[in-house]
């Protein structure tokens, strides 16, 4: 029999194997963080121009609101009114649940809709104040037009106002309404970056770089808080 031998590993290649061990440990944590944060980039930066577009292609004739619905007048004295592509193009597949009936009476700010994706909602308020006259109930069962014609079938309400005048003076109009939208592209860009650590430490360090576009549904992929805070700061309280 062999007489037993005592090996020192410090004395061996054991202590490399020692350093290898302790360098992968610290390594691991590394990793993941740093995927998260390039995850969270690519949420941020990633369809570069596509926001943009959508504010180079608003329709004529429509006023738009801060709350990012929208009214146009027809020659009958009916008022049309929906949410704009800003809003769908952030928020991506929802549902819609229309909160005012026929006949009914809404002030303008009145909740007039609701928009879930997933849990996560967000009100839409009147543009004016009326009588709602009909309903785009099939928006409840084919959401999708929402996103795809926001303007034409996705309409929401047909109301007959009582104040057009006053209540949409403020309101954005043509040519001012595509450099308004410009603003708030940038104004949506401050708020993530603002809000965004607040949900995600790691993304402390992560913000849009001057210029950056911001990409396709993005608030689909942002907790609730956000979208709360979205609501209350972005949209105004509903």
């Amino acid at each position: 029999m062999d007489p037993f031998s005592y090996h020192n590993i410090f004395e061996t290649k054991g202590v490399e194997y020692l350093i290898i061990i302790a360098f992968l440990v610290l390594l691991v944590p590394f990793v993941i963080v740093l995927n998260r944060k390039v995850d969270l980039r690519r949420k941020l930066q990633d369809f570069k121009g596509y926001l943009s577009s959508v504010a180079m292609n608003l329709p004529q004739g429509i006023f738009h609101t801060p709350g990012h619905t929208w009214a146009h007048l027809a020659k009958s004295g009916t008022a049309e009114i929906g949410v704009d592509s800003f809003i769908m193009n952030l928020t991506g597949d929802v549902r819609l649940t229309l909160l005012k009936r026929e006949g009914e009476k809404i002030s303008k700010g009145e909740k007039i809709a609701l928009i879930d994706h997933l849990g996560k909602k967000l009100f839409l308020q009147a543009p004016v104040s009326g009588e709602v006259l009909h309903i785009n109930s099939i928006m409840e069962e084919e959401s999708g037009k929402l996103q795809s014609d926001p303007y034409g079938e996705g309409w929401l309400l047909k109301v007959r106002p009582t104040d057009w005048k006053s209540e949409t003076q403020s309101y954005h109009l043509a040519g001012e309404a595509v450099e308004w939208s410009k603003r708030e592209l940038s104004r949506f860009r401050d708020f993530l970056a603002q809000k965004l650590p607040k949900y995600d430490p790691d993304s402390a360090a992560i913000t849009l770089q001057d210029g950056g576009e911001i990409r396709e549904n993005i608030l689909a992929d942002m907790p609730d808080g956000l979208w709360q805070d979205f609501q209350e700061e972005f949209l105004g309280k509903a």
